[in-house]
């Protein structure tokens, strides 16, 4: 096997490296350089390579040197970055968890407190109802921080209806209290339905526009 036939395969072997360490099929790859997905194809069946300027622009794409796209190093490259990307999922899910805990831990600090000072405190419980809608408004944060979308989507869906069960709550013990009518509380619940709906649409909206703006971004580079 001649040197150029090594070249090429060893290339070929780090764009399949990199591309599935990027979680890129060889269309949306082949869509953001502008090329066929049958060139990446050939490129990575070692019968060819792509010349300097497209080496160039996919080692921006897989965020590697030139020299590392090319190299021997490829496999190592990716298991340690596979290993780093692990480490600061694992410590991530530590912190929501540790940040959730704390929410709870106030909540139930809250219910024994009511349940032990005040004996006419029939609803105590409703501290944890509480606790729902500030958890997830924390999750959001932290959805929104670390680019969680199905997290964010999901918390804020919890957020929704969790806030619109607390009011529901709230009217009715507070309106079995001094006496008053509350049988219309239920009319909450039918906020949720059009804020469900809009958080749908935005969240359709936000990923179209992402997507439009990085293809846009490539088409100019």
């Amino acid at each position: 096997m001649d040197n150029t036939t090594l070249i090429n395969a060893r290339i070929a072997q780090n764009l399949t490296l990199y591309r599935k360490a990027a979680n890129l099929t060889q269309a949306e790859l082949a869509e953001k350089i502008n090329y066929s997905d049958k060139s990446v194809s050939k490129w990575e069946s070692g019968n060819g390579v792509p010349d300097i300027y497209i080496l160039v622009r996919l080692a921006e794409i897989f965020g590697v040197t030139l020299d590392e796209l090319v190299g021997e190093k490829a496999e190592s490259i990716v298991a340690d970055r596979e290993k780093e990307k692990k480490k600061s999922t694992g410590l991530r899910i530590l912190i929501i968890l540790l940040s959730s805990g704390i929410v709870w831990l106030v909540a139930t600090a809250l219910f024994a407190a009511t349940t032990l000072w005040f004996d006419d405190a029939l609803e105590e419980w409703m501290a944890f109802i509480y606790a729902i809608p500030v958890n997830a408004v924390l999750l959001i944060v932290f959805a929104s921080i670390w680019k969680y979308k199905m997290l964010n989507f999901l918390s804020v869906t919890v957020l929704i209806w969790s806030a619109l069960l607390s009011a529901f709550l709230t009217t009715t013990f507070v309106g079995q209290r001094l006496g008053a009518d509350v049988g219309g509380a239920w009319v909450f619940f039918i906020l949720g339905v059009p804020l469900q709906i809009l958080e749908v649409l935005w969240t359709f909206f936000r990923y179209t526009l992402v997507k439009n703006r990085k293809k846009q971004g490539e088409v100019k580079k």
